[in-house]
């Protein structure tokens, strides 16, 4: 069932980033990811209700609170990084990077969690994926404007944040239920998204948003919470060095799908790149 919920965690991912492309196109992508984030909030909760976990909140150790908050705090960071990049370049630039987070969470797991079978071939993957990925960053456009160099930064940001989630979560949510458990940390990114918001006096733009791309940022909003909560059962049932590789394959649909939506193809190189990071990851996926 833990593979089963990983897989369909990478489907929702890669349609997550196309629904979430569509809907900043003329949106700031700070206010994008503070109205998401509701969205996410409020599928979280009605699924905590829907499986009835909501009473053992109070039995839940404060350990586990602590990491589930920092693990809401590091996923928060990891989608403003994220958004702002895919507002700034092309989806086949910014996912490769985003989707190397899967290096670094393996080898955390091989080391925080002890997640040593088959450790040889699971190092294997994860050099197939760094190839992957260093072949599919593309050389920079010297066209590109001064406010667009800057995507590069935020991509390989929200790639450390997301492999800080991904460990921080697994601590946190031992012993928890898992819809209860991202349920709480929408919480902590609700308020954190809001807050940047606020802060960078963003809050006016809120009324402005054209009401088609609010219709994409609120879809992308049901996407990411969907892929959470197969993500997280996944990851709580499952070998995080097996899960994560796996919902990382959500980049074959991203890509797949940037290709029918807004004609972004790959280069053979880039397209060389993605057949490594596939064949790491299903080297690794294979091990469960």
């Amino acid at each position: 069932m833990w593979l089963l919920m990983a897989v369909l965690s990478s489907i929702f991912a890669g349609l997550t980033a196309i629904l979430a492309k569509c809907g900043i196109k003329h949106t700031d992508s700070d206010v994008a990811t503070a109205v998401r984030t509701v969205m996410v909030l409020i599928f979280s909760w009605i699924m905590v209700f829907v499986v009835g976990s909501a009473g053992t909140i109070s039995q839940i150790e404060p350990k586990s609170f602590l990491f589930l908050i920092l693990s809401g705090l590091a996923t928060g960071m990891s989608w403003i990084c994220y958004f702002k990049a895919l507002s700034m370049a092309d989806i086949n630039k910014v996912v490769p990077i985003d989707k190397s987070s899967t290096i670094l969470t393996v080898l955390l797991a091989i080391v925080i969690f002890q997640e040593t079978n088959h450790l040889a071939v699971k190092l294997v993957g994860v050099a197939l994926i760094g190839i992957g990925v260093f072949l599919m960053i593309e050389k920079k456009d010297t066209s590109s404007t001064e406010q667009k160099k800057g995507w590069y930064i935020y991509a390989v940001l929200s790639a450390v944040f997301a492999a800080l989630t991904s460990i921080l979560a697994k601590v946190g949510i031992s012993g928890v239920e898992s819809n209860l458990g991202t349920a709480i940390r929408t919480c902590v990114v609700l308020v954190m998204a809001w807050i940047i918001v606020f802060a960078r006096g963003k809050q006016t733009q809120v009324k402005s948003i054209d009401r088609r791309e609010l219709l994409f940022i609120n879809l992308s909003g049901l996407a990411t919470g969907a892929s959470w909560l197969c993500y997280y059962y996944a990851i709580q049932n499952g070998v995080v060095s097996v899960v994560v590789p796996i919902d990382k394959l959500s980049i074959v649909v991203t890509i797949a799908f940037s290709y029918i939506f807004f004609g972004e193809k790959l280069k053979k190189r880039s397209a060389a790149g993605l057949g490594l990071m596939v064949a790491g990851t299903l080297l690794m996926a294979i091990l469960a």
